[in-house]
């Protein structure tokens, strides 16, 4: 089975592009999703969280409110190094379980989709990359309107993250995401079948 890492940066449209692979038949896997798993209340890194960074960062009912924590974690890299410690191993044992479910139901290729694939280190766990880029001023704007902050906020939280350019060099196929969504998706769709041709599978 055939594991791709899609990446990308913040707002650069990760999501997007899967929902176009998703809408090929293709298999995606999600570490955003993992990572709202395993900070569910009860799991064992929800616990660890919370004994590290107080009881503050919880909503009332309980759950993690990933916006505060977020707020602490984008303007100290300190307090992300911790958190990514007391994640990422859940994440990837959760990843590995669900790598594991689709090769024995008999997957040919699974897009694993990691926003931070390349910060965390993680190109050697997949066997290409794909990329989603954006041009900078776009990924601005879109960010300031999705998670409506400001200006200066958006560029913060860019900042915390490898730049799109330097993550071009490790990327096999890139998938501009700058134009309208008809365009990304058509870019997609002409991936996926190269894809399909290279693996010679007419059902993957």
């Amino acid at each position: 089975m055939k594991v791709i890492g899609l990446t990308g940066g913040i707002a650069s449209g990760k999501n997007l592009v899967a929902g176009f692979l998703a809408s090929c038949g293709a298999v995606v896997i999600d570490a955003d999703q993992l990572a709202r798993e395993v900070v569910a209340p009860g799991e064992p890194a929800y616990r660890e969280i919370i004994a590290v960074f107080g009881e503050g960062i919880l909503k009332p009912d309980g759950t993690l409110d990933r916006k505060a924590l977020g707020g602490i974690v984008f303007s100290d890299a300190a307090a992300r190094g911790v958190l990514e410690k007391i994640t990422h191993p859940a994440i990837a044992e959760r990843a590995a379980l669900r790598l594991d479910r689709e090769r024995r139901k008999g997957a040919r290729v699974v897009f694993y989709m990691v926003p931070l694939l390349i910060e965390a280190g993680l190109m050697s766990t997949v066997d290409e990359i794909w990329l989603v880029t954006v041009y900078e001023e776009t990924q601005i704007t879109r960010l300031m309107q999705r998670d409506n902050i400001s200006r200066e906020e958006a560029l913060r939280k860019i900042a915390a993250q490898m730049t799109l350019d330097e993550k071009v060099a490790y990327a096999d196929v890139i998938i501009d995401n700058s134009g309208v969504p008809e365009e990304t998706e058509q870019r997609v769709r002409e991936e996926w079948e190269l894809l399909r041709g290279r693996l010679k599978c007419g059902d993957c």
